[in-house]
């Protein structure tokens, strides 16, 4: 199978921090990581390479530091990587992303399935994978907790829903999204940590996929971020004091007080 991957560098979201005069995020000195979801996807598209044989391209649209997290998609073992890179990109909603990405992953030959993790962490929308898909014209399958079987150009799979899960058999080439119930992902290897140190990524422009002003970046992004803000928090707080026993005993109380219990 040749599968690609979607993924995204993101803030560390343990040292993010919010500039109170402006609202935005601040992102200088912040550490960027691989987006944790798609370490999920990523380690998934591995999974089925080594069952079914093929190739796995990792694929990002960012500024040229993304290629990091291409690297360690590489030495957690993917074979082959493109980095979609332009400053015409900057300020892409999820749309224009979405636009771009199918643009570049357009230019991978004879692709069998699309896998993104089902969400980035640092805006939480879940629209790219969906929004890839509409843009390839593939069908999409979101949430997929499984894959159970790939057979005669089909593939089998459970996708959660809010009270289970329900098994959806899809025609490849197809988009999917995976939650992290799939699988546990692997730590990176010293080989591919080597592969990785010698990889020369050669990102691709705006006019290299192809693309039209008018669809990428800021200028073909329908939404903006206007502010972003922790929202203050609700209702009255009590802190209950005393050993581990008077706590639990105390809060009990209150839960009978407040008629939960």
């Amino acid at each position: 199978m040749n599968i690609a991957v979607c993924v995204k560098q993101v803030p560390d979201a343990s040292e993010v921090k919010i500039d109170k005069a402006t609202g935005t995020m601040v992102r200088e000195g912040v550490p960027a990581i691989l987006n944790p979801f798609d370490a999920y996807a990523v380690e998934e598209a591995i999974r089925l390479r080594e069952k079914h044989g093929g190739k796995v391209t990792a694929v990002t649209m960012g500024p040229p530091q993304a290629g990091d997290v291409l690297k360690h998609t590489v030495a957690m073992g993917a074979d082959d990587v493109m980095l979609i890179s332009d400053r015409a990109f900057a300020g892409a909603d999820t749309w224009a992303t979405s636009y771009t990405l199918g643009l570049g992953l357009k230019k991978l030959d004879s692709l069998d399935l699309v896998i993104c993790g089902k969400q980035a962490i640092d805006g939480d929308t879940a629209q790219v994978g969906p929004g890839v898909a509409e843009n390839l014209g593939l069908p999409f399958v979101a949430y997929v907790r499984k894959i159970v079987d790939v057979y005669n150009g089909k593939m089998k799979v459970e996708r959660l829903i809010e009270d289970g899960y329900e098994v959806v058999e899809v025609s490849l080439p197809a988009v999917i999204t995976v939650v992290k119930e799939i699988n546990t992902p692997r730590m990176p290897s010293l080989k591919g940590k080597m592969k990785a140190k010698s990889l020369d990524i050669k990102p691709l422009s705006a006019e290299a996929i192809g693309a039209e002003a008018d669809k990428i970046g800021l200028a073909g992004s329908p939404t903006k971020v206007m502010k972003v803000f922790s929202p203050p928090p609700k209702g009255n707080r009590e802190r209950i004091e005393g050993t581990p026993n008077e706590q639990a005993a105390r809060l009990v109380e209150k839960l009978r007080e407040m008629k939960i219990l």
